[in-house]
């Protein structure tokens, strides 16, 4: 059974002999597979060479492997070959149980990224962030590994000790020690603020909606006096699409949740939410940043068009693709991970590089204000050189002040976004909700060859 997986949050190749014959009559009817044909015939001929004149032995079935891996990576960053371990490993962490670090990583440019770590995982307790890089596995460089190969370094034995090395923007590369556990990580948390619920999702695996529906009972039967609900989805960096759609089903009575579309314009399937509103129709904020992806950004997209919750926080990553996982031969030849269609939010949006924009725009300290106004160090799909393009020529918004960041006299060990989503739900709306200052900013220019920074002063406010 296929399974359809949106993850930021890692196709077939005939060798040598496998194209033994093609008939001139079948060349001249199909010329624009003859192309094709004498490329596979290029790829053996290279296998061939490798196999006899490389320094050392080769093996065969790695160099595949990575060839199968390198043809799908080149399409965009989601798409991928996954040898019968790493689907192995897959489905475990679908299933929401596995070994390792709780890291969800993806490649740019040869080097493993971070997109998010998983709350209550060892990355997550360690410090790891999202956007860091990681260049080393317990001294061994994995610089121009695909993301397989080292998530494979990561993993292993329970108990024992991995250093990876981080580099981070504006630091020196430095070593952090993590013990690996068994990964179960619960991804949904419930607990009260107030007079105010707070649903904290941190993926989106085989568990995730009864999870959700367990938590949120829960904490309202202890709370029946609860006046509003919050909507964890920072840092989310997505997982299974029917889980997105079971969690955003949760909190709508009817209509459409999202729907995908593939290569042919006809073909569309649309997901559509049934009658029953676990809340009762309770007010609701969703809380968003540039981590919260794919499924996350499902789950935000629909409440937010269809005018159930609405949205503080930061941009969203922008992931709008659905990857289809297709096992081969059952599974024994491993799987192909393939973007074969956009999703589309109720309105008709894809958000595919461009994320889901908050109601409210808040940064959640002043050093993250200043990476909003220098889209240098911004981390999202639109960073990634062969993302898939956006849709209807949409762009993500570039370097810009954002609305609102911490002021001076709030406490620092506390949540500023959080603390504005309850502000939200106290007000009734963002409209009604009383807006702070912009923080002062300073945005960087480029002009001719030479970057020039700028200090932008937030608006003078008359009484």
């Amino acid at each position: 059974m296929k399974k359809y997986l949106l993850i930021g949050v890692s196709a077939f190749v005939l060798g040598a002999g496998s194209m033994a014959y093609v008939s001139q009559h079948a060349m001249a009817a199909a010329e624009p597979r003859a192309k094709t044909y004498r490329m596979l015939g290029l790829f053996g001929d290279v296998l061939d060479t490798v196999e006899r004149q490389y320094v050392t032995p080769v093996d065969d079935t790695k160099l595949i492997h990575a060839a199968l891996d390198g043809m799908l990576t080149s399409l965009d960053p989601h798409s991928g070959y996954l040898d019968p371990e790493s689907f192995d490993d897959m489905r475990d962490q679908t299933r929401g149980e596995y070994g390792g670090l709780g890291l969800e990583v993806t490649s740019e440019d040869g080097v493993v990224k971070v997109i998010s770590p998983m709350d209550g995982t060892p990355a997550a307790n360690a410090g790891v962030k999202a956007g860091d890089f990681i260049t080393a596995v317990n001294g061994d460089s994995v610089l121009g590994l695909s993301v397989n190969d080292a998530v494979k370094q990561m993993r292993g034995k329970p108990g024992e000790t991995v250093t990876l090395t981080i580099a981070r923007e504006k630091s020196d590369p430095f070593d952090v020690k993590l013990v690996r556990e068994v990964i179960k990580p619960k991804s949904a948390t419930a607990k009260m603020e107030g007079d105010y619920g707070v649903l904290r999702l941190s993926g989106f695996n085989e568990k995730t909606t009864d999870e959700a529906e367990e938590a949120f009972a829960s904490l309202k039967a202890k709370n029946p006096k609860m006046k509003g609900l919050v909507l964890d989805l920072r840092n989310n960096p997505g997982g299974l699409l029917d889980q997105a759609v079971g969690v955003s089903d949760l909190f709508l009575n009817n209509g459409e949740i999202v729907s995908q579309r593939g290569r042919d314009p006809r073909d569309v399937e649309r997901y559509n939410a049934r009658p029953g509103d676990i809340t009762n129709g309770m007010p609701m904020v969703v809380l968003i940043n540039s981590g919260t992806a794919s499924a996350a950004e499902i789950v935000a997209g629909a409440l937010q068009d269809r005018k159930r919750a609405e949205i503080v926080g930061l941009t969203s990553f922008g992931k709008g693709s659905v990857q289809t996982v297709i096992p081969l031969r059952g599974g024994m030849d491993g799987a192909l991970k393939l973007t074969t269609a956009r999703y589309y939010t109720p309105s008709g949006r894809s958000i595919q590089k461009t994320g889901i924009e908050p109601d409210l725009e808040v940064a959640s300290t002043k050093d993250e204000a200043q990476s909003i106004a220098n889209r240098a160090f911004q981390f999202s799909e639109a960073s990634f050189k062969n993302a898939l393009n956006a849709d209807e020529g949409k762009v993500r918004k570039g370097a810009h002040q954002p609305a609102e960041a911490p002021p001076e006299a709030f406490d620092a060990k506390k949540d500023f976004q959080l603390a504005r989503a309850e502000d939200v739900l106290h007000y009734g709306s963002v409209a009604a909700t009383p807006k702070l200052p912009k923080p002062t900013a300073r945005l960087a220019e480029v002009i001719g060859s030479k970057a020039k920074v700028a200090e932008v002063k937030p608006p003078q406010i008359t009484k």
